[in-house]
């Protein structure tokens, strides 16, 4: 007849949760001052993982091997046990017997808890009911678990609380451990693209003095030593492009970002970024690189072209619908900024469809409001949105037969954006005229405009050749191959209030 363990008695009236936490605690100074602690074993030399033993049984019956991993659940029958042992490839049941451990050994045995970890030795075998398992001949508490496990049969099901707990949420739910092997894998894949496309990988300070590479609110910090105010980087656009100009020709970096907005379903104050550049290129070859770049981690990630999100399937296999800014509003708010010719008819048409703006908004800025009122969501299949007004593209080449637009896009899907691309401003004379622009709108109240770098502009008065550059968001790309519907679901600890 099975024994309850005392997690399985969780819910029982006569149990509270602190009489099972101070029976935990009890059990481990039992252990102790037996002179069995288990926080002082070191090691345990493991042979290989549950999955490994699944996929190959074959190759392993009757074979010894040494794993290790969390008690999941245990039913004990007498003489003997099964336990279910989870270590970070999956489960697997090991076959505990009294006759085979020596009674003082299973007695220790009965007494562990659900989450205790352990080491196992064993043979590999198939129960008589099919199931692949390990029959113990020795056996170790490798820690001991103080904590009580979220309730076995509906794991931990609190949004907040998984977030906030996220080891917790890696222990009871696999499809999370699924989402960060495939995030692993898929910053993984993408070394592997550029590595193979010539890039180098280089890493660019954290902390700035001015933070520039885009419009942005940064956290600002103090150095005591140089006792100089410095913030943390919002972009890392700036020093790349220095070291284009210095004679790399192709670089990158994977790195942590930080921008003190909100937080939202899409936004978190410190997310990773990939930027690259390339020198000799123009947001063409960016674009080809994205969709190839997208295109591969969607086969290698999820299997297929085609990836389900949130019920919708989204085709990567098929080239990039591509659809200029005017095109777009155009198309979705029967607006076309073409026969629009100055501002104040821009201000006149936002008034008509109320969409809000400042007195500082310049054609530009009112173009880019109706895509986002009206254009953005209707974006699901992968698109190039391009062509963007030069007004909010200060780092952005013009295009030479309409130079009121930058050679700019964003890539879109499911009504996100997803990548943001130039071909870059190289000419040092026109970059200094759109910082001092932005300079203009800081002091007309725009607190998010960028401010000048002198020695980004130092840096480009030596000669930057014509170059391709691309900033994608891993969270949302990650958010994206995965189904998942908020960018907390990705990162491991999302940013959280205090409780």
């Amino acid at each position: 007849m099975a024994e309850n363990t005392a997690d399985e008695r969780i819910n029982d009236a006569d149990v509270s949760e602190n009489e099972l936490l101070r029976i935990r605690r009890e059990k481990l100074a039992e252990l102790q001052s037996a002179g069995n602690d288990p926080f002082h074993i070191v090691k345990f030399e493991t042979t290989t993982h549950s999955d490994t033993i699944h996929n190959s049984f074959d190759d392993f019956c009757g074979k010894t091997v040494q794993i290790a991993g969390r008690m999941m659940s245990r039913r004990i029958m007498g003489k003997a046990a099964f336990c279910d042992l989870q270590d970070e490839r999956g489960r697997i049941q090991v076959y505990v017997k009294r006759d085979e451990l020596g009674e003082g050994v299973f007695d220790g045995f009965k007494k562990w808890d659900i989450g205790d970890i352990f080491g196992v030795r064993g043979e590999v075998f198939k129960t008589q009911k099919g199931e692949i398992s390990v029959r113990a001949d020795e056996i170790m508490l490798l820690a001991k678990s103080l904590q009580i496990l979220p309730e076995k049969y509906h794991g931990l099901t609190d949004q907040e609380l998984r977030y906030r707990h996220r080891y917790v949420d890696l222990i009871m739910n696999p499809v999370v451990r699924d989402v960060f092997r495939k995030r692993s894998a898929i910053i993984s894949g993408i070394r592997q693209f550029l590595g193979g496309r010539g890039f180098i990988e280089v890493e660019t300070p954290i902390l700035q003095t001015i933070p520039g590479g885009t419009n942005a609110r940064p956290f600002e910090t103090h150095h005591n030593t140089l006792d100089l105010p410095m913030s943390l980087r919002i972009a890392l656009e700036l020093p790349l492009k220095k070291l284009i100009v210095g004679g790399f020709e192709r670089v990158y970096e994977l790195g942590r970002c930080f921008r003190n907005e909100g937080i939202s379903t899409r936004h978190n104050p410190e997310f990773t970024m990939l930027e690259l550049y390339q020198a000799y290129t123009d947001y063409h070859g960016m674009m080809e690189l994205t969709e190839s770049l997208i295109r591969k981690l969607a086969v290698d990630v999820c299997g297929s072209h085609a990836v389900e999100y949130q019920g919708v399937e989204l085709d990567f296999g098929k080239p990039f619908e591509r659809l200029t800014m005017v095109e777009a509003v155009r198309r979705y708010a029967d607006v076309d900024f073409d026969k629009i010719a100055t501002t104040e008819e821009a201000h006149e048409i936002a008034k008509a469809h109320n969409v809000h703006f400042r007195d500082f908004h310049k054609k530009g800025d009112i173009l880019n409001l109706f895509f986002d009122k009206y254009a953005e969501s209707n974006l699901i299949q992968p698109t190039f949105l391009t062509d963007y007004p030069v007004e909010i593209s200060f780092l952005c080449k013009r295009k030479p037969d309409n130079p009121q637009y930058a050679e700019r896009f964003e890539l879109f899907a499911m009504g996100r954006e997803h990548a943001n691309a130039y071909s870059e401003l190289n000419d040092p004379i026109d970059q200094r005229n759109r910082f001092l622009a932005q300079e203009a709108l800081r002091a007309a109240g725009d607190e998010d405009a960028s401010q000048i770098d002198e020695d980004f502009m130092f840096a480009l008065e030596h000669g930057m050749p014509p170059t391709g550059g691309i900033g994608i968001g891993i969270d949302r790309l990650v958010m994206l191959l995965t189904n998942s519907p908020s960018i907390r679901d990705v990162l491991f600890f999302p940013t959280m209030r205090p409780i």
